[in-house]
C-alpha cells in the first residue's frame, strides 16, 4: 500500500479509502451488512494496509458510524487509522435535524463522535451544498469545530465548482479553516467533474476523493441493457438506475469489458485503474460486501494502464446532466 498526503496537508492517507455506507443495519438497506457480517471487512482493510476510512452519520441512520468506530477501536489504534464522516442530511424530524446552519453542525460533529466512539475525527465532510444557510454561518461553524479538536481537517461533497470556490474565498477572507478534500461524484460514466471542480481542485491543492470510482457496481462488467444485475444492490438501487444505466453507459462499459479481458483481469479493477491514474485523484473510496470486491480493489494498485488503454476507456464517453448534487442515497 501507498499512502500519499491529502492535498497541501501533511496527513498521509492509503491511496484506497474504505467506504463504510455498506455497514451498519440491513434494515437500512437491504445490501448493507449487519455488523457481525461487517467487522472482517475492517480487519482486513487494514491487513492490506488501508488507513482510510470513511462514513456519515446518515449512513443506516448513524449504524454505520457506530459499526466502524467499534471495529476500528478492536482493530487498530485510534493514531494509525484516518477516520472521515459527514453532516448535511435529516438526522431527525425537527427543523434544525438538517444542513449546516450553525447550530446543526455543532450538534451534528457531537453525536457522530458519541456514534464513533473517539474525541475527534480526521476529516469532516459538508455532504452537499445547503442552499438556505449563509456561506459565513457554516464556515465559522466548521472552524469552530475544528478549533475545538473535534476535527483535524474540513471537506466537501458534491457541489458546483462556483458554489466550492465561494466557501473557500469566505474562508480565506476571514482566516477561517478551508477545505482541503473534495468528495466528488467521478468514474469512467460520470466525468462531468473534468469540466470545473477537478480543475479547481487541482490549482488550489485540494485533494480528490471520489465516491462511487465503479459507479455504484454499474462498472463490475455484470449489468446488462434491461437494468439487472448480478448482485442483490443492483437489482434494488433505484438511485444507481437514476445515475446511470443510459445507453452511452453500457457503450462504456462494454469498451472496459474488452479492456479488461485483453488484460486478463476484472473490470471493477481496471475502471479503478483508470480513477487512480487520472491527474489530482488522492483516495478513490470503494465499497465491499464480499471480500473478493476488497481484495480486487487493492489488486488495482498495480495495475498501470498504458496511454492507448486509457483513451480506448475514455472515447465512448458522452455528458451527463448533473444529477447528484441535492441528494444523497
Amino acid at each position: 500500500m501507498n499512502y500519499v498526503n491529502l492535498g497541501k496537508t501533511g496527513l498521509k492517507v492509503s491511496r484506497l479509502c474504505l467506504g463504510c455506507m455498506s455497514y451498519g443495519r440491513r434494515s437500512w438497506r437491504d445490501w448493507v451488512l449487519d455488523e457481525d457480517e461487517a467487522r472482517p471487512f475492517f480487519k482486513r482493510a487494514l491487513e492490506l494496509g488501508i488507513n482510510f476510512f470513511d462514513t456519515a452519520d446518515m449512513y443506516a441512520e448513524g449504524a454505520s458510524e457506530e459499526v466502524t468506530g467499534r471495529a476500528l477501536k478492536d482493530f487498530a489504534k485510534r493514531d494509525q487509522v484516518v477516520i472521515a464522516t459527514k453532516l448535511f442530511n435529516p438526522m431527525g424530524d425537527g427543523p434544525n435535524d438538517k444542513g449546516l446552519g450553525r447550530k446543526h453542525v455543532m450538534e451534528a460533529i457531537d453525536a457522530s463522535l458519541r456514534r464513533l466512539g473517539t474525541d475527534y475525527v480526521d476529516l469532516y465532510y459538508i455532504h452537499r451544498f445547503d442552499y438556505e444557510t449563509p456561506i459565513e454561518e457554516t464556515m465559522e461553524a466548521l472552524h469552530d469545530v475544528v478549533k475545538a479538536g473535534k476535527a483535524r481537517y474540513i471537506g466537501a461533497s458534491s457541489m458546483h465548482a462556483f458554489q466550492f470556490a465561494k466557501m473557500q474565498f469566505a474562508a480565506e477572507r476571514r482566516g477561517w479553516t478551508k477545505f482541503v478534500a473534495m468528495q466528488n461524484h467521478y468514474n469512467l460514466v460520470y466525468r462531468e467533474e473534468e469540466r470545473e471542480m477537478i480543475p479547481y481542485c487541482r490549482e488550489e491543492g485540494v485533494g480528490l476523493v471520489p465516491w462511487s470510482p465503479l459507479a455504484r457496481g454499474f462498472l463490475a462488467g455484470n449489468r446488462d441493457r434491461q437494468g439487472g444485475g448480478a448482485t442483490p444492490r443492483a437489482e434494488s438501487d433505484a438511485y444507481a438506475k437514476m445515475l446511470y444505466f443510459q445507453p452511452n453507459d453500457f457503450d462504456v462499459a462494454e469498451r472496459l469489458v474488452e479492456v479488461a479481458k485483453e488484460r486478463g483481469t476484472a473490470p471493477a479493477q481496471v475502471a479503478l485503474a483508470w480513477v487512480l491514474a487520472r491527474p489530482g485523484i488522492v483516495s478513490p473510496i470503494v465499497g465491499a460486501t464480499k471480500m473478493a470486491q476488497l481484495e480486487d480493489a487493492v489488486a488495482a494498485l498495480d495495475i498501470s494502464l498504458t496511454a492507448e488503454e486509457m483513451a480506448r476507456l475514455e472515447e465512448p464517453y458522452a455528458p451527463h446532466s448533473i444529477r447528484d448534487f441535492e441528494t444523497v442515497k
